[in-house]
């Protein structure tokens, strides 16, 4: 982890890569992304066991005001987990097609239940989840797998501004994803 001010914590979605797709669009911006592939060994690890590693990647090399965090799908669901073991984490974090909980698609589709799969609303509706101190949500309209009206919900409860994005999937457009990031990251004086 670093301290560096050119840094960035990415969480992929579930099978991703800090070093493909996002994670290259933020290299490609001047920043060094650090983060958690979401495969292989790390996936093999039980969920308390993720969610404790990611905090304690926060803890030792982002915990600042300017600290960067992205997270999109399933690493934004381990994010949110992650910070319920902390104070509120107190950089900037942006969430794509966050995992609120279960899911499933329309008709007889694929279905999701990731673990712990109510514990991020019912603690919403507790008013106990801690949350960023700066952080934004942006979910498709069209997102199953996110469920924009149950995402708009949590952010209802926790104070989080979302955003749904018109047509949008889950995995959101790149030309929509370039013009948020290009608003949201901090320009990088070289």
């Amino acid at each position: 982890m670093s301290s560096d001010d050119q840094a960035i914590y990415y969480l992929p979605g579930r099978g991703g890569r800090v070093d493909e797709g996002l994670g290259l669009a933020l290299q490609s911006r001047g920043f060094v992304v650090y983060g958690r592939q979401l495969f292989g060994e790390f996936q093999r690890l039980r969920f308390s066991d993720q969610i404790q590693a990611i905090a304690e990647d926060l803890k030792q090399g982002f915990w600042r005001e300017d600290a960067l965090v992205v997270a999109n799908s399933f690493g934004a669901y381990l994010y949110l987990h992650a910070q319920t073991l902390q104070d509120p984490f107190p950089g900037k974090v942006l969430l794509l097609s966050p995992i609120i909980g279960a899911t499933a698609a329309p008709g007889n589709g694929p279905r999701f239940s990731p673990p712990f799969a109510e514990r991020l609303l019912e603690l919403a509706q507790k008013g106990e989840l801690t949350k960023p101190t700066n952080c934004e949500i942006h979910v498709g309209e069209l997102d199953w797998q996110s469920e924009p009206a149950k995402v708009e919900c949590f952010g209802e409860l926790t104070g989080i501004p979302v955003t749904v994005v018109p047509g949008g999937a889950h995995m959101l457009d790149k030309k929509y994803v370039s013009g948020l990031l290009d608003r949201w990251l901090p320009d990088l004086v070289r």
